[in-house]
């Protein structure tokens, strides 16, 4: 099997597994009991945190654990139009978000909420001039991924948070789910970040939402003490143990992991470059994780089962999209065909030149196959 299509989840790393299982048996109290079994679980689960937040650069107070990024998503985005609607409606946010954001902006909409969508430059940034000129008296919240799931572009983050900084009635939300242990993050300026194990060589179903103390949102999920008033419900020791375990060996060995895939894609782009039917997304502000293409006449379902005969893996856009046409590349690209044609390689460390290869002479002969049926038809 070649698995690319690490973007949409990410294979379990043993030692994270190892971790869950071993919290699962032996720490079975409830975290919230008085008694001392779940002392031991609730002390488990401050010392996760603990080692969490400081990873990340944060208070122990402002971690809040999720069921994964899009629940942190919705809890930061809808938490913050309810607890401070009384200031004002207005929202800025992008066309390159993970469908969370842009289905609970949606949501907004419809409940009254007015959405902007700042414009792209031609490499699909976010411009500081682009914002400010959307930016009203009335906004309360701005919330921009830091890498889109899709193409891979890379958001100068940095920038936009000490701009928005200054603005002491917006607040920052950004996604970081296709950021964390990829690329170099910093949370200083940014008032809630979103992730997700499952993206980190973690379990599925464990997430956290960084809330900093300043800022104050309304909790969906409501009744059962838990870690935090934000979100309600009994801790899961054996999850948090694990996601803190996942974050900590992520970023282990750091910068030779993104060497490692930045000089792995380098050398999928130099070949894919090669294939005449072959459109690059991709552009070089594009985190070296993800790879998105376009291929002409083949639409991308076809050639994803086409590979899939081969047990090779990739994806058509993000696993939570509903539509057939990529509304990133669209909005990259401004080329509709692109758009419905796309496909997502998405490369890991553990990928290997190997499989890469191989990857590369199957696409060719699916390629081939593939328009020789179109040309039949």
């Amino acid at each position: 099997m070649i698995y690319l299509d690490y973007a949409a989840t990410t294979p379990v790393n043993d030692a994270v597994l190892k971790t869950f299982s071993e919290v699962t048996k032996k720490f079975i109290g409830n975290p919230n009991s008085l008694h001392k079994l779940g002392i031991e679980s609730k002390e488990l689960i401050e010392a996760s945190t603990k080692q969490l937040a400081s990873l990340l650069g944060v208070k122990e107070k402002e971690v809040i654990y999720t069921s994964g990024a899009t629940e942190s998503n919705n809890t930061a985005i809808i938490g913050v139009a309810h607890k401070y609607s009384n200031r004002g409606k207005h929202i800025i946010t992008t066309r390159l978000e993970h469908s969370s954001v842009t289905a609970t902006m949606a949501y907004l909409q419809d409940n009254g909420y007015e959405i902007d969508f700042v414009d792209l430059d031609d490499h699909g940034l976010v411009t500081i001039e682009n914002l400010e000129k959307l930016i009203r008296d009335d906004t309360i919240l701005v919330s921009i991924g830091a890498v889109n799931s899709e193409i891979g572009i890379i958001q100068p983050i940095d920038k936009i948070g000490k701009y928005l900084k200054n603005n002491k009635k917006i607040i920052f939300h950004s996604d970081i789910t296709q950021a964390i242990g990829k690329i170099k993050i910093n949370l200083e300026d940014i008032d809630l970040a979103s992730f997700s194990a499952q993206k980190i060589y973690g379990l599925k179903g464990i997430g956290c939402l960084i809330k900093k103390d300043h800022i104050n949102i309304e909790p969906l999920i409501h009744g059962g003490k838990s870690t935090t008033v934000y979100r309600s419900g009994t801790p899961a020791t054996s999850l948090i143990a694990s996601i803190s375990k996942a974050l900590r060996l992520v970023l282990e060995d750091f910068n030779e992991k993104y060497q490692y895939v930045s000089d792995l894609s380098k050398y999928l782009k130099n070949q894919l470059e090669t294939i005449q039917e072959v459109h690059l997304n991709s552009n070089e502000y594009c985190s070296p994780y993800i790879i998105n293409i376009s291929i002409k006449n083949i639409k991308s379902e076809v050639m994803l089962h086409a590979l899939e005969q081969e047990n090779i893996y990739i994806s058509t856009q993000t696993a939570c999209s509903t539509s057939s046409t990529s509304i990133a590349v669209l909005a990259l690209t401004k080329n509709n065909d692109y758009a419905s044609h796309s496909l997502r390689i998405s490369l890991s460390h553990l990928t290997t030149k190997e499989e890469i290869d191989i990857f590369i002479e199957k696409f060719k002969n699916k390629l081939q196959e593939l328009n020789l049926v179109h040309e039949s038809n």
